[in-house]
């Protein structure tokens, strides 16, 4: 129900990221499906189905994390419907997101992974080679989300102040410093970008090998390959490498509000999940050097 004019709301008015928009349109049509089935209009749902069908959610094996985010969606839609005048009240209002374990972020080790892109012979002496490189680089150089590393266009380097402009969600802009060599070997690689003989000009920094756009599988792809010669944990995805950034910074002392502004974090409260990945591997360093713990 209205479902086109939800989506247009949430991409052109709360400017909710791609992943988002797919999350949502397929929670919120999950839940007309169920409706239709169960014969409820939507603006007669009471608070006690809106419960049962969440609970229906848990019960047929949906994580808390899951439901939570379905609760999210529909809070959001029945929001909207109500804006619109399609609806009275909203169902969901008052029901509380089930409680769900805090996940440590995870990361790898950084010197590992820091003598992975200093090794030579990495990286293959190609184009795409020079690419994938050119990624990892990024994304653990600078902690920047998948999203935003596929967004970024040649013209949003500024190579002369050494920084990137990036455009986070919400289309929320911040300016995130390039190191020397980051810098160095992005210059590079648009040079040798220039002289592939690509069918299309796209103005986008990281492309396919025929010079597309690239995308997320391919990003991930990238990240899994490389990643796999230093870790051998389950996850090794692009986040992974924001977490590891994060982390080596606040190691190494950086400022947690400094930290917060270079990860395009709404609030400190994100960024201090990255507190407890420290303060365990202090745990881990006292345990293996001190004699008596």
């Amino acid at each position: 129900m209205f479902i086109d004019r939800f989506a247009k709301f949430l991409r052109y008015e709360k400017r909710y990221s791609a992943h988002t928009l797919t999350a949502y349109d397929h929670e919120v049509n999950r839940y007309i499906e169920y409706l239709g089935e169960a014969g409820i209009d939507v603006n007669a749902v009471t608070n006690r189905q809106a419960r049962t069908y969440l609970a229906n959610l848990l019960e047929s094996g949906q994580s808390p994390v899951s439901v939570n985010r379905s609760l999210s969606a529909l809070r959001t839609y029945y929001r909207f419907l109500m804006r619109e005048g399609l609806a009275l009240q909203n169902p969901f209002t008052l029901i509380k997101a089930l409680k769900t374990p805090k996940k440590l972020p995870v990361v790898v080790d950084k010197e590992k992974l820091s003598a992975l892109l200093d090794a030579e012979g990495v990286f293959a002496d190609t184009f795409e080679g020079l690419r994938d490189k050119v990624v990892m680089e990024l994304l653990f150089g600078t902690g920047i989300r998948l999203a935003e590393l596929l967004q970024i266009c040649e013209g949003h380097i500024d190579f002369y102040n050494r920084n990137v402009l990036i455009f986070g969600k919400r289309n929320k802009e911040r300016l995130v410093p390039l190191n020397q060599t980051l810098g160095t070997l992005l210059q590079h690689y648009i040079d040798v970008k220039k002289t592939q003989r690509f069918d299309n000009i796209s103005s986008r920094l990281i492309v396919t090998k025929e010079g597309k756009d690239a995308y997320p599988k391919l990003i991930y792809d990238i990240v899994t390959h490389y990643l796999s010669a230093i870790s051998s944990q389950q996850k090794r995805s692009p986040h992974v490498l924001r977490h590891t950034f994060a982390t080596a910074l606040l190691d190494n002392g950086a400022d947690l509000n400094a930290i917060k502004e270079l990860l395009g974090h709404a609030g400190l409260a994100a960024t201090q999940v990255y507190t407890h990945n420290s303060v365990e591997r202090l745990k881990s360093i006292y345990k293996q050097a001190h004699p008596k713990a």
